[in-house]
């Protein structure tokens, strides 16, 4: 049976005045944009490119060969960098896997779609509801397919604009997953990656009359960070991972770090996640070397499939004419700032991320954009890079122009915000804006432990310079900052 079992309907949309659901003046000027563009495009003598999207769950912005690691083992990956283009600033909007995704799918900042955390009740009601660049592909024409980890709400039912659905509820686990397809339950053996490698790999070797978009959402290399079999035994030759000791003057610049806080909460149950099976976590643990080799070991199985994707589409004669990404939805702390295994904060490890682009007809092999980018700004670049117009109202901005130029002009600064839930309490709100050289972080419900970084000289964040007088004016201009962007994006 084909894995693609038809184009279903659209279901009803609720309409209500949030600014995170659709209006009914958007979705008509959508309806109106769409066809005529579509038609347009349709008819250019240049075919539309496909685009393969694969997102990793919690990984590194260094954590691959190409962007750094000195010990992944990321062969296709790093073949993919070579073959395209590398973004060294690229960055996501909110450091959480939830509004993250979100972001990447709406262009949209979380306090607009607000998908703001894994937590919020009505996750599901809200993702049903998103304006999705995959829909609007969708509706000019593409054929579209998600696979893997949707993590917007429990509920693991299709969501609109997607011709082929492959998911799993909340978190999902890596051993004998259950999963969705295309309305049917799945009881499946085996390992989760390897499962979604393959259905991907399926998706594209079957006949297309149209474009397509397919969407890899994996759960790797998410806690528990339990790796393929044929993986376990991979970088047992490295010497053990130690924490860094952080340097004198970092923690005592960051009060809101070292606060005390009483916390104690269940990750698995308040993220969704089924437990594994318990003889699949015998004899591993969250040690600092256990972690960060097992995010690694996990890391290699993605990789494969990486290199399944491409041979695929070489195969089927369709390399050359897809735009081919490779990203993760949100960075990691493994050790700065006294921090290992997290996420949530506003600091450089949590909000970089890897970002490569193959598409020949734009990117030069071997090319690196220093520009800085956001993950809101996918959006408006596959609808651009398709021949699809976008709503005035998305907060992101294409890239092309930097896709075609390495000269072309990045963002000057950028939005970034978290939203407190319960799993990680010690975490607060907080609101921040980084520039090319200075980063402000901002903490509403916490009286004076703001943080000022000169990232030109402190690149590491270990000084936090708000107490400094010779950077006040630099300091309320950032704050001028922050205020335009949350009023530009509100």
């Amino acid at each position: 049976m084909s894995p693609l079992l038809g184009v279903f309907p659209e279901p009803e949309i609720p309409f209500t005045g949030h600014t995170g659901f659709l209006t009914k003046s958007w979705v008509m000027q959508r309806r109106t944009f769409c066809g005529a563009l579509a038609g347009a495009a349709l008819a250019a003598a240049e075919p539309r490119p496909n685009v393969v999207f694969v997102i990793a769950d919690d990984l590194r912005h260094d954590a691959l060969g190409a962007t750094g690691s000195k010990v992944a083992r990321t062969p296709h990956l790093d073949r993919l960098a070579a073959e395209g283009a590398i973004f060294k600033n690229f960055f996501c909007a909110t450091p959480l896997c939830s509004p993250s995704r979100a972001s990447f799918l709406t262009g949209l900042y979380a306090h607009t779609h607000r998908v703001i955390n894994n937590d919020k009740i009505g996750l599901t009601e809200i993702s049903h509801t998103l304006m999705t660049w995959p829909r609007l592909l969708r509706e000019s024409g593409y054929e579209t397919a998600f696979v893997g980890k949707w993590h917007m709400g429990l509920d693991d039912s299709r969501r609109p604009g997607w011709d082929h659905w492959v998911s799993f509820k909340g978190q999902g686990i890596y051993i004998d997953p259950v999963i969705n397809y295309n309305g049917e339950s799945r009881q499946l053996r085996g390992y989760m990656t390897d499962y979604l490698n393959t259905e991907a790999v399926r998706y594209v070797k079957q006949k297309h009359s149209r474009p397509f978009v397919l969407y890899v959402a994996h759960k790797a290399v998410h806690i528990p960070y339990l790796p393929a079999p044929r993986h376990e035994k991979l970088f047992a030759d490295l010497p053990p991972f130690e924490l860094p000791k952080p340097p004198a003057g970092d923690l005592e610049g960051k009060p809101m770090l070292t606060r005390k806080v009483a916390e104690k909460v269940d990750v698995l149950r308040i993220e969704g996640a089924t437990p594994e099976p318990a003889e699949s976590r015998r004899g591993r643990g969250r040690t600092p070397d256990a972690v960060y080799k097992d995010q690694l070991r996990c890391l290699a199985a993605v990789d494969d499939g990486i290199g399944m994707l491409r041979q695929a589409l070489a195969d089927t004669g369709q390399l050359e004419n897809t735009v081919f990404i490779f990203t993760g939805d949100n960075g990691y702390l493994m050790g700065e700032h006294g921090l290992f295994d997290n996420k949530r904060l506003a600091y450089e490890p949590s909000i970089r991320l890897p970002f490569l682009v193959r598409y020949p007809k734009l990117v030069r092999p071997g090319s690196v954009r220093e520009q800085m980018t956001l993950n809101i700004d996918i959006f408006p670049t596959m609808l651009e890079l398709a021949g699809v117009k976008w709503p005035d109202k998305v907060h992101g901005r294409s890239f092309v122009p930097v896709l075609k130029d390495p000269a072309a002009p990045g963002r000057d600064s950028f939005l970034c915000e978290y939203f407190l839930e319960k799993v990680g309490v010690r975490f607060p709100d907080w609101q921040g804006v980084r520039t090319r050289t200075w980063k402000y972080i901002h903490y509403p419900t916490l009286e004076g432990m703001d943080e000022l970084y000169d990232l030109a000289h402190d690149p590491e964040e270990l000084r936090n310079r708000i107490g400094d007088p010779a950077n006040a004016p630099v300091l309320e201009e950032l704050r001028q900052l922050l205020r335009k962007h949350l009023k530009e994006s509100s």
